[in-house]
């Protein structure tokens, strides 16, 4: 059955063509297995929670009529403002709009949330752009320029809220800078989500074609209930498909984790366990309670617009295994930097168990992709990323320090056992990978960035005492946790990879004055390549540890507990990039050269000439066998099913033959349309 939806009607009427609901939660409330929510054009300002689930045969479609033609908002307008002084306007709104809890009492906050700033989890919006939050009337009347933001010249665009308690308003003054707020489109956020069933377990519903927009989301940590303006809440087979999802408080598309009643943000509200405990515990419970293959995740996400979102743009503890994220384009992340904490990406994904990333493009974020623990049967392959690191201060002389906060990278795989695959990606940011972690594959990629916190970052930052991190691993290809082990550092491989050196931005030679240089969790570095892991046993030398070993009663060793083996061959280092210290066969030359991503139009092109220096140096295809498996897991570099990969197939889908050039691309070009 369709079932139509149209905001202009003249009443709403009984779901039919001509006769179309008014509010989208009305078709909601009977959509049932098979049917379709078509939705006309106009702006929504409502929360749809889907009543009933479809199945795995008869999915529950909603589609806006016309492609991104419907937008579901969650947010108001405001047009009765009045002048306060000079620039700034003040405006009141009675707390009855606030129908789920009231965005402007409510603070951000939650595990692993740095609180440096007082925040809400409401914004006010000027032209579809959130403004900024100050802490009192001063910072609206004289706003500061934000030296973090990425967004300078916009940062003096303040905003601050009191509360009415005698009128039950909520008061704002806002700092327009000229601008008449009775003339533009102001709102301000009103509703927690847009999409999002209230209760677990319906799955198997379609969001084709939307806006989605401007919820006061909440704080998303692993060790809590994940709120997300798009949210599967913790159910099976969902897709989210060729939206715009936008300005979220906190998170635009969550797959990730459902209420646990005494186990939600537990180590905010008792502190005396630590925040990696409380995370164990979490996994634990959720597989207790139900957590399998057979009941949670297997949702695509792609085609996806997804963009200025304060903390992630998808996020997701548990509930998103298995699923596929390709086609998406996703950027400008974090950029105000009003937010910080430990849950920050473009995605941030916790137990990404047989999740496949492909064919995304990531770029503008304080960090592109963050991987937290349980990377295990992931595959992040064909993507682009560039510039989710600091990219606007290359052109500042003398940065100030708040304008490294969100230093990032391209990828950062945290605490894991893998086996996690990186294969036919595109780095070019200035930090490529952080590789806090073990068990990782590198294969045919272009990484213009550098490797960081290569064997530190896996300890929980004790002071004086011992504090490694036991994260879980896997039976592969399921949920059911395997074991527990900390790291070792290395079971890491670099096959057919290219590595450059580019000068790094200027402003980057001010990393080497921060405060945290050499510290545990990060050594800003931006030399590139493998010689980070310079030391670290082949596996020849490795294997002898265990000559003659013959367990309980054999002399003392630290063979349990030294670097595991790295893996390198047919990889090319340019421009001074340099490769590990026993990596034999490897091309190397100092010659610079020069890699340029332009854009034209929304489109992406990358300008090299690289292969003038690669020439005829040709590597062998490998595959899984070559791989082998991750250590700890056990687990091979294979697809989510089981079956072996074979890497002869490149960044742009063209096929390999059985002898290639290394790097992403399988014929040699001096421009590449990559996006």
């Amino acid at each position: 059955m369709q079932i139509y939806v149209d905001k202009h009607a003249r009443r709403s009427g009984m779901g039919s063509r001509e006769y179309p609901f008014r509010r989208i939660q009305e078709a909601a409330d009977i959509a049932r297995p098979g049917d379709e929510v078509i939705v006309r054009n106009g702006v929504y300002r409502e929360a749809v929670h889907p009543r009933y689930a479809g199945t795995e045969t008869e999915r529950i479609v909603y589609r806006s009529e016309e492609p991104l033609g419907a937008t579901i908002s969650g947010a108001e307008k405001i047009k009765e403002w009045t002048r306060y002084e000079g620039d700034v306007w003040t405006a009141r709104v009675s707390n009855t709009v606030f129908t789920d809890r009231n965005p402007y009492t409510t603070l951000v906050q939650g595990d692993w949330f740095i609180a440096g700033f007082v925040a809400h989890t409401g914004d006010v919006f000027l032209n579809d752009k959130s403004m900024y939050e100050v802490t009192s009337l001063e910072g609206v009347l004289h706003p500061q320029r934000s030296a973090a933001s990425w967004d300078p010249d916009f940062s003096v665009y303040t905003w601050y809220t009191e509360q009415d308690g005698e009128r039950n308003e909520t008061v704002f003054y806002a700092n327009f800078q000229g601008l008449d707020p009775n003339e533009e489109n102001v709102e301000i956020s009103a509703r927690k989500d847009c999409f999002c069933p209230l209760g677990t377990g319906t799955g198997y519903i379609t969001l084709s074609g939307f806006k989605v927009c401007k919820a006061a989301t909440q704080w998303a940590p692993p060790t809590a209930y994940q709120e997300g303006m798009v949210a599967p809440h913790w159910s099976k087979g969902w897709v989210i498909e060729d939206c715009e999802i936008y300005e979220a408080k906190c998170c635009g598309i969550s797959l990730g984790k459902y209420l646990q009643e005494d186990n939600d943000n537990k180590w905010l509200k008792r502190k005396y366990k630590d925040g990696t405990q409380t995370e164990r515990e979490t996994i634990l419970l959720a597989q207790r309670e139900g957590w399998s293959k057979e009941t949670v995740g297997s949702h695509i996400v792609r085609r996806c617009r997804i963009h200025h979102c304060g903390q992630t743009g998808i996020v997701g503890h548990l509930g998103g295994v298995f699923s596929v994220i390709e086609d998406n384009e996703i950027w400008c992340i974090n950029n105000k930097q009003n937010l910080a904490g430990a849950e920050i990406g473009g995605i941030k994904m916790h137990a990404a168990i047989d999740v496949v990333f492909r064919r995304n493009h990531i770029h503008h974020c304080t960090r592109g992709l963050w991987l937290d623990w349980q990377a295990q049967g992931t595959r992040v392959t064909q993507n682009l990323f560039h510039d989710n690191t600091v990219p606007l201060l290359a052109s500042m002389e003398n940065p100030p320090k708040e304008a490294f906060q969100g230093i990032g990278e391209d990828v950062f795989i945290e605490v894991s056992h893998g086996p996690t695959l990186l294969d036919n990606n595109i780095f070019l940011s200035v930090r490529a990978v952080k590789l806090a972690t073990q068990g990782v594959a590198m294969v045919h990629n272009l990484i213009a960035g550098s490797f960081t916190a290569v064997g530190i970052g896996t300890d929980n930052g004790a002071k004086t005492l011992k504090s490694p991190r036991y994260t879980p691993y896997h039976v592969p290809h399921r949920t059911e946790v395997a074991g527990f082990m900390t790291f070792l550092h290395g079971d890491d491989r670099f096959y057919n990879n290219i590595f450059v050196q580019l000068p790094p931005p200027a402003a980057l030679k001010a990393i080497e004055d921060l405060e945290q240089k050499g510290s545990e969790w990060d050594d800003n570095c931006v030399s590139v390549g493998t010689f980070r892991f310079d030391g670290y046993p082949t596996f020849e030398e490795w294997d002898k540890l265990f000559e003659g070993y013959c367990g309980m009663g054999s002399a003392p060793s630290d063979r349990y507990y030294s670097h595991l083996p790295v893996y390198a061959h047919g990889n090319v280092y340019l421009g001074g990039a340099r490769p590990w210290d026993k990596e034999e066969g490897a091309l190397v030359s100092e010659t610079p050269v020069h890699l340029t991503l332009t854009e034209k139009d929304g489109k992406y092109r990358l300008e090299t000439d690289l292969f003038e220096e690669t020439g005829d140096y040709r590597v062998p295809v490998i595959g899984t066998q070559t791989l082998g498996m991750a250590f700890e897991p056990e687990e091979k570099y294979e697809s989510p099913d089981g079956s072996p990969i074979t890497f002869d197939e490149d960044y742009l889908g063209d096929k390999r033959g059985l002898w290639c050039m290394p790097g992403p691309f399988a014929a040699s070009s001096d421009r590449f349309r990559v996006w």
